[in-house]
């Protein structure tokens, strides 16, 4: 069996050395073999966030899409590359993660050649369609054949579509990698001593949604609530998503405070590390929100509604919007939290393969 997988993203890169790592495991059983082959779309392109890549499979395409400023131009120019590398291949099914424009492209070439499409992270909804991610995930899922879902809300949010074959819950295959990488990053991981932070006397922020960076207001008012919660004995750090730099730039926007760091972006070690030792973290990043709380992190998150209920109604997440008030009263807040059940048991991307395999049998 052939699989090709799109990935763009750094999220999508880490799904990703989850699901090969599963794969290598189920090929040195006796059975049917998978032959994976990787499709790099460069969407995300700065090369700290692309420093996750080495030591996993390597791409065995290479496109080079980042850094185009508009949407549309961007979905062309993957769609082209994608449709080229699959007329090349034609694997039994292609393999798309999460909400972004490499996500909803390889969803689109794979369905006009008629390969079958796996969606791994399926049924997520923030019920918001200005998000890009929003359109991007409900139409990725209308594409898709097999639809592997992370929650049991996910399933649910299907089903409402009409969605109801195909459809597997089998937990999130981040909370896998955040179980890996979190022993990795406190044996390799030199970052705190590197910026000087002590465990759980600092926040972690991370901003790069395009409802806050495109929106000088929503942005503004975030720095705003970062300047007045950092101080000198409590660090605030915000590693620059390559977007905000340039919008941060571009509005006349400045830390002015000390204890407001701006950062390069980190390698995920180093990210895992800063989101296990933080005492809050503010981030737009569906993601991060996951990871705080398979790190046990309080989270605050920098939007108006977040796919990821479960986090909130958990009491490990707070929905702040872009209100410096309420994200300073948010982040200063002690909820009552409790344990979620469904994300898993750390072998979502065992149980990915086991039923791709049993299904193609």
């Amino acid at each position: 069996m052939k699989i090709v997988t799109i990935t763009g993203a750094r999220p999508q890169f880490i799904k990703s050395a989850m699901i090969s790592r599963a794969i290598d495991k189920h090929n040195a059983k006796d059975g049917m073999k998978i032959e994976e082959y990787i499709l790099h779309t460069g969407q995300h392109y700065d090369k700290n966030m692309n420093e996750i890549m080495s030591g996993m499979t390597k791409p065995t395409w290479q496109l080079h899409c980042g850094g185009i400023a508009s949407h549309s131009a961007m979905m062309a120019e993957m769609l082209v590359g994608i449709e080229s590398a699959l007329l090349e291949s034609f694997p039994d099914y292609v393999l798309v993660y999460g909400d972004t424009n490499s996500t909803l492209a390889g969803a689109l070439a794979a369905s006009q050649l008629n390969i079958p499409v796996i969606h791994v992270e399926a049924g997520l909804r923030s019920f918001n369609r200005r998000m890009p991610e929003e359109k991007n995930r409900v139409l990725t899922d209308h594409l898709a054949d097999l639809l592997f879902c992370p929650t049991y809300k996910a399933v649910e949010n299907l089903a409402r579509e009409g969605i109801t074959e195909g459809l597997f819950h089998v937990g999130d295959v981040m909370y896998d990698a955040a179980l890996m990488f979190g022993m990795i990053a406190e044996e390799k991981s030199q970052v705190m001593t590197r910026l000087g932070l002590k465990s759980k006397q600092f926040s972690l922020c991370t901003v790069h949604r395009a409802e806050n960076t495109n929106d000088p207001e929503r942005l503004q008012q975030i720095i705003i609530a970062l300047r007045q919660i950092a101080r000198p004995d409590y660090p605030v750090v915000l590693p620059l998503h390559p977007r905000t730099a340039i919008y941060l730039n571009n509005y006349h926007l400045r830390a002015n405070n000390p204890s407001l760091h701006l950062i390069e972006p980190v390698d995920y070690q180093d990210m895992v590390m800063l989101e296990k030792h933080a005492r809050v973290i503010l981030t737009d990043s569906g993601g991060v929100q996951k990871e705080a709380y398979f790190h046990r992190t309080p989270c605050v998150t920098l939007r108006d509604e977040t796919e990821w209920v479960e986090t909130v109604e958990a009491g490990w997440n707070q929905i702040a919007g872009c209100s410096a008030e309420e994200i300073i009263a948010c982040h200063d807040a002690d909820l009552n939290k409790h344990e979620i059940k469904e994300y898993g048991d750390g072998h979502a991307a065992e149980k990915v393969i086991n039923a791709i395999v049993a299904l193609k049998r």
